[in-house]
């Protein structure tokens, strides 16, 4: 039970900064490993999907509530991204997920520098597609982003984020709160594979979710407050960090480097 305050504390912060632009499994799943370093990764995944989940969840419900959304269009892409999340969190069951691993700060390298060239992405909602194409991208974006969060997960909602202001025109804010539909549909999926399979703590999972919901509700009344603005400069920052955390997990960490041929 000693590792029960730091593994709140951490999650409190993880469904803060989830609940803004993403990326709170860069915080929530190092944590664990930390504390944990002998358990099998799948459980720590598990247990991690379980405070994450229903963290995702208070923040989508209060974005719900005051921001527009288009449920005709998050819905079927949320149902897609609970496809992606079973087939993922499959294969997370069954492969070393280190590939993602080196590959996630390229990426995120990627998103952050169009981001910056980009000065007016994403400060106002523009249309982008007509609404077959625009259904077809965001069920796209939900499955390969799914499967990719019940694979792996860190990062997912800053990349959900992103792809749906890049792909779809909308503003950071309601990138944001739609992203929150899409990447619960994918942590649900997820959950219910580790949980069928017996992977997740709920000992430790019950007290985390509390938190992670408590820095959820946090950081969606912030961002409502602020808006696009706080939030489009939350992402910059976010991501940069995000950038700097997933190098050293990838390429610089002592069990990584010894792990490397």
């Amino acid at each position: 039970m000693t590792d029960l305050f730091p593994l709140c504390a951490a999650s409190l912060l993880a469904g803060l900064m989830d609940a803004i632009v993403g990326g709170g499994g860069l915080i929530l799943l190092p944590a664990m490993f930390a504390l944990f370093p002998t358990a099998d990764a799948a459980n720590l995944l598990g247990t991690n999907k379980c405070a994450g989940a229903f963290g995702t969840g208070a923040a989508a419900l209060r974005y719900a509530r005051r921001v527009e959304l288009n449920y005709r269009l998050l819905a079927p892409a949320a149902l897609m991204a609970v496809f992606g999340a079973l087939l993922g969190a499959r294969a997370a069951l069954l492969i070393d997920a280190m590939m993602l691993r080196r590959a996630l700060p390229v990426m995120l390298v990627l998103v952050l520098a169009y981001t910056l060239v980009r000065k007016d992405l994403g400060h106002v909602a523009k249309p982008a597609l007509p609404a077959r194409r625009e259904l077809a991208v965001a069920c796209a974006i939900g499955f390969v982003m799914g499967a990719y969060d019940g694979l792996f997960g860190p990062g997912a909602g800053a990349l959900f984020l992103f792809l749906l202001v890049r792909f779809l025109g909308y503003d950071f804010l309601r990138a944001s709160a739609a992203a929150k539909i899409l990447n619960l549909g994918g942590n649900l999926g997820a959950l219910a594979l580790f949980a069928a399979s017996g992977r997740v703590w709920w000992h430790l999972g019950v007290p985390m979710l509390i938190a992670n919901v408590t820095g959820s509700l946090l950081g969606t009344t912030i961002a409502l407050r602020l808006g696009t603005r706080f939030v489009r400069l939350a992402f910059i920052l976010i991501v940069g960090a995000l950038i700097l955390r997933t190098a050293y997990d990838a390429y610089l960490a002592p069990g990584v480097q010894a792990a490397s041929p």
